[in-house]
């Protein structure tokens, strides 16, 4: 689906040097629709390579599925101090191809985003990727970039909706949706 019609499509990126998932969804209605998700996967050793690769991916999505707007995961503190400088670039390029097309980009801490999703800050990989296959209504787990980009884009769908939490946080409200801490890894 396209950003045609009544849709309101958002696009997460959760940005990598070797992979950059995304994750788009549509918010036209109060429940996200999830449209599609997947990760950008990076096939070069050199940085300038790399970086237009993640800017011809993200480019590429956004023709395809014309977002009317794009968020990204804010860059954290790593005790690498390489891996962080390396994700600010793949996050930089991400935002330049965003701003290139027009659109724009908001951003969000990675314990904003967990929490959005899990109810907590401090939330697992695994806990993320549950809930965005509950809250999504997802036939399978989706890969862990594209879990994350989803989680992105929901937080981000939340924010505009002025409410910080998914509806699923405490008592459930449908049967598909649930809280992280009902999730027990096979």
């Amino acid at each position: 689906m396209t950003g045609e019609g009544s849709a309101t499509i958002l696009l997460g990126i959760d940005p990598g040097s070797r992979i950059t998932g995304y994750g788009v969804v549509d918010v036209a209605t109060p429940t996200p629709r999830y449209v599609a998700s997947g990760c950008i996967r990076i096939k070069s050793d050199q940085l300038a390579q790399k970086l237009a690769q993640v800017y011809a991916g993200i480019g590429e999505l956004i023709g395809l599925h014309r977002p009317h707007e794009i968020a990204i995961e804010q860059v954290f503190m790593s005790k690498n101090a390489d891996s962080a400088l390396k994700l600010g670039q793949a996050r930089g390029t991400a935002i330049v191809c965003a701003a290139n097309h027009g659109l724009e980009v908001f951003e969000y801490a990675p314990t904003q985003i967990k929490q959005a999703v899990t109810g907590t800050g401090a939330a697992t990989k695994e806990q993320v990727q549950h809930m965005v296959t509950a809250i999504l209504g997802l036939d399978g787990v989706p890969q862990a970039d594209a879990a994350d980009a989803l989680a992105i884009a929901l937080t981000h769908a939340y924010a505009r909706q002025g409410r910080s939490l998914p509806p699923s946080r405490g008592r459930r409200r449908s049967g598909s949706r649930q809280r992280w801490r009902d999730y027990r890894p096979s």
